[in-house]
């Protein structure tokens, strides 16, 4: 549903399982248009040399778009840098009767993302970085469960464990990557509470301190999976096997950072193919 790590992803943008034989074939065509909405705002808030202003300019771009095809705007006048991958969307839109907001949710978490990179932030504490993956994470999964014809509210919520926690398992597998280049998801408030020093953080130093504080993220996390885990069984056909392994991947990597000593400001833990013999192993018996 979201985003467990660089190896257990699939595709470029880790949000959708967009390349996957057990992806419904009558809904590839709408998640590869939501795939390419997300991976490209992805780009322009993350990729190139553009400046934070040229980068905040190009999404409002974006996003205007956005309106003007969920509004039924003329495809005619569509920016010609985005035609194709708009004109998908909006026909998923009408299709599918997507539900927009959530789509602007991922844009305002990309704006964000820009916005804290410049500034070298980072979030104050567990409610505000929870709110990001609010944004950031969150509308996948709901997005996805809009095509699968999965509703009520319980669904929802395990839907937004499931998405948050493979967020918070992003961020705590890669700080020696987000650190260096600006973005920061330890918060203040844990990072007082462990007595972490940022400077210790700048320079990736993984002192006792830091590592209590990993596993105390690592431990969260996989209470927060957990809380989400039972969607598997509300999702029909292979939309549930693939959400089978999305989950038993982000939970994989947190036992691979478990083996590592929750060392993951030094090293940045990998899947093998052993590891996903795991992964199927285990979505088998969920």
């Amino acid at each position: 549903m979201s985003r467990p790590s660089a190896d257990a992803r699939i595709g470029h943008y880790e949000n959708f399982p967009v390349a996957s034989v057990l992806c419904p074939a009558h809904l590839r065509a709408p998640i590869a248009a939501l795939y390419h909405f997300a991976r490209t705002a992805d780009d322009i808030a993350d990729e190139g040399d553009a400046s934070a202003h040229e980068r905040l300019a190009a999404l409002a771009a974006y996003r205007q778009q956005l309106v003007l095809v969920a509004e039924g705007g003329d495809p005619g006048t569509l920016d010609p840098r985005w035609t194709g991958l708009f004109t998908a969307l909006r026909q998923a839109l009408l299709q599918y009767a997507l539900p927009v907001p959530l789509l602007h949710d991922l844009l305002d978490a990309f704006a964000q993302d820009i916005v804290k990179t410049r500034d070298g932030a980072g979030y104050a504490d567990e409610a505000e970085l929870r709110d990001y993956c609010r944004r950031s994470a969150n509308p996948v999964g709901r997005l996805l469960l809009h095509l699968y014809g999965v509703q009520g509210a319980h669904s929802l919520q395990q839907s937004d464990a499931i998405c948050t926690a493979l967020q918070l398992i992003n961020f705590w597998q890669d700080p020696s990557v987000d650190i260096p280049r600006g973005r920061f998801y330890f918060t203040d408030a844990l990072r007082t509470a462990h007595g972490v020093a940022q400077a210790d953080l700048l320079v990736l130093k993984q002192t006792p301190a830091a590592t209590r504080m990993l596993a105390q993220c690592v431990r969260e996390a996989r209470a927060t999976m957990a809380q989400g885990e039972p969607l598997v069984h509300a999702v029909p056909g292979r939309a549930g096997w693939e959400l089978r392994l999305v989950v038993q991947g982000g939970l994989r990597i947190l036992d691979k950072i478990e083996a590592l000593h929750f060392a993951t400001l030094r090293q940045r833990p990998t899947l093998r193919t052993w590891d996903y013999c795991v992964m199927l192993w285990r979505a088998f018996w969920m």
